[in-house]
C-alpha cells in the first residue's frame, strides 16, 4: 500500500514524485516507457520553469548535459499597419540574479527527472503498462497494468495521480469533468539541425505560421513550424518541403542558416490537440500537467506549466495527508491555484494558436514597446513565466506605453 501512485513519469509525474518522496511520502511512479526516452515536446523551459528546477537543485545537472542556457529573445513581427519589426531583449532576473532559458531534450530531461525521483526515494517502475484504475464506489483506489516481465500487477494507495497527457486514463476512469474547452486549432512539427547557428531564442510569427527557434543539447538547433490545424492533412503530404517553405517564408535568414547546415534528426509532430481545463481532483484522484489541463503549445509553456502544478499537487496532497487541513480543501486551492496563474496565457493561446491576425489593439500594443527596452522585458516575462500578465496588462500600464507609442507607417 502506497500513499501516492502516479501514472506517467515525464514532467508532471517524476517532480510530483520527487517533491512528495522529499516529504517522506511512499511513492510508485509507473510509466509505459523506458528512460531514456523520446516524446513530442517543444521542450523549451521558460525562466519560471528553468527557476523552478534551479530551486529544486536540479540546474546543475541540466548544464552538466551540455545544454546552453539562452539569455536573448528575438520576437520577429510585421503588420500591416507598422510594417516589419523585431522586439529583442530578456527577462529581468529572478531567484538572487537567475535569469535564464534552458531547452534540454526530451531524452535528456525526462531521464535527469526520473533519477531525481528515485534519489528522492520514489520507486519508479518502467515499461509498466496501465490497464485500468481501480475504483471502490466513487473513489480511485489503485492500479491493475502489466510489468516490464508481462506479468499482471496490482497496486493500491491513498491517491492515485494521473500525470499520463490529455488522454489521461485517470481522467478517463472517474470522469473529470472539462470546462474551458476549445477544439484543436494549430499543429506543429519540428527536427534539429547542426551547423546552425543561433541568436537565443528566436520566434516570428505572421498570419498563418508561427516558427521558434532555440538552442539545445548536442549544439544542435531545435526549429519548430506551427500551422493553423486546417492545413495538418496538406502538410502531412510533404512533411519536409512543407517545413522548410514555412521557414522560407516567413523567416528566410534562418531558413539561409537552415541550408547551411545538415538535418540531425527526423521530423517530429502533432496536431489534433485539444485545449481544456479539468477538475483535477476528486475521491482517491488527482491530475497533474497535461492530464489536468492542456493547451496549445504556440508558446512552449507546457514543461513548466507542469513544474507548477507538480509543485502545487505535491503541497496540496501533503497539507492533506498530514492533517494541517482537510485534503478536498487543500486540492480546490490546488484547482483555484493553478487555474488563476494558467487562465490568462491560456486565453491568449486559445485565441491566438489559430494563427489569425492580432486585434488592432494588441499590434498597437506590441508596437508600442519599440525602443522602450523595459516594456520589451516585461512583457517577455509575461510568456517566460516571471512577470504575471494581470500585472503587466494594467490599464496605468497600458496608458503609460501607449503614449510612447510612434505613429503607423502612411
Amino acid at each position: 500500500m502506497y500513499d501516492v501512485i502516479i501514472i506517467g513519469a515525464r514532467v508532471a509525474g517524476s517532480p510530483t514524485a520527487m517533491l512528495l518522496a522529499r516529504q517522506g511520502y511512499s511513492v510508485l511512479a509507473v510509466d509505459r516507457a523506458a528512460f531514456p526516452s523520446d516524446t513530442v515536446s517543444t521542450h523549451m523551459i521558460t525562466v519560471g520553469g528553468s527557476a523552478q528546477l534551479r530551486r529544486w537543485g536540479l540546474i546543475d545537472q541540466v548544464e552538466a548535459t551540455n545544454c546552453p542556457p539562452i539569455t536573448n529573445i528575438e520576437l520577429d513581427l510585421s503588420f500591416e499597419r507598422y510594417g516589419p519589426f523585431t522586439l529583442t531583449g530578456f527577462p529581468r532576473p529572478v531567484d538572487d540574479g537567475f535569469a535564464a532559458i534552458y531547452a534540454p531534450k526530451r531524452t535528456v530531461l525526462d531521464k535527469l527527472l526520473v533519477d531525481a525521483a528515485v534519489d528522492a526515494g520514489a520507486e519508479v517502475r518502467e515499461r509498466f503498462s496501465v490497464a485500468e484504475v481501480l475504483t471502490e464506489g466513487d473513489r480511485a483506489v489503485g492500479i491493475r497494468g502489466v510489468d516490464a516481465d508481462g506479468k499482471t500487477v496490482t497496486e493500491r494507495a491513498r491517491m492515485v495521480v494521473g500525470a499520463d497527457g490529455m488522454r489521461s486514463i485517470v481522467a478517463r476512469t472517474v470522469g473529470a469533468p472539462e470546462y474551458r474547452t476549445a477544439p484543436p486549432k494549430a499543429f506543429g512539427y519540428y527536427t534539429y539541425w547542426d551547423d546552425v547557428p543561433l541568436r537565443g531564442l528566436e520566434f516570428y510569427t505572421r498570419p498563418g505560421s508561427t516558427v521558434i527557434a532555440f538552442p539545445t543539447n548536442d549544439r544542435q538547433a531545435a526549429v519548430f513550424v506551427e500551422r493553423p490545424e486546417r492545413d495538418f492533412a496538406g502538410f502531412k503530404s510533404d512533411i519536409p518541403a512543407n517545413y522548410l517553405a514555412t521557414v522560407s517564408a516567413i523567416a528566410p535568414d534562418l531558413a539561409e542558416r537552415i541550408a547551411a547546415g545538415s538535418l540531425a534528426h527526423r521530423y517530429m509532430g502533432a496536431g489534433n490537440r485539444p485545449n481544456f481545463f479539468r477538475r483535477p481532483y476528486g475521491p482517491g484522484w488527482a491530475l497533474v500537467g497535461d492530464a489536468g489541463a492542456h493547451k496549445d503549445p504556440i508558446t512552449a509553456q507546457g514543461i513548466t506549466d507542469a513544474f507548477r502544478d507538480a509543485e502545487l499537487l505535491a503541497g496540496a496532497i501533503d497539507a492533506g495527508f498530514s492533517g494541517r487541513e482537510p485534503l478536498d480543501t487543500a486540492l480546490a486551492s490546488y484547482e483555484a491555484h493553478r487555474n488563476r496563474e494558467l487562465k490568462p496565457l491560456y486565453d491568449f493561446i486559445v485565441d491566438h494558436a489559430a494563427m489569425e491576425p492580432f486585434q488592432a489593439s494588441f499590434e498597437d500594443v506590441l508596437a508600442a514597446m519599440r525602443g522602450n527596452q523595459d516594456a520589451i522585458d516585461r512583457f517577455f516575462g509575461v510568456i517566460q513565466n516571471t512577470v504575471h500578465w494581470d500585472d503587466f496588462f494594467t490599464p496605468e500600464n497600458l496608458s503609460a506605453l501607449m503614449g510612447l507609442s510612434p505613429e503607423p507607417q502612411a
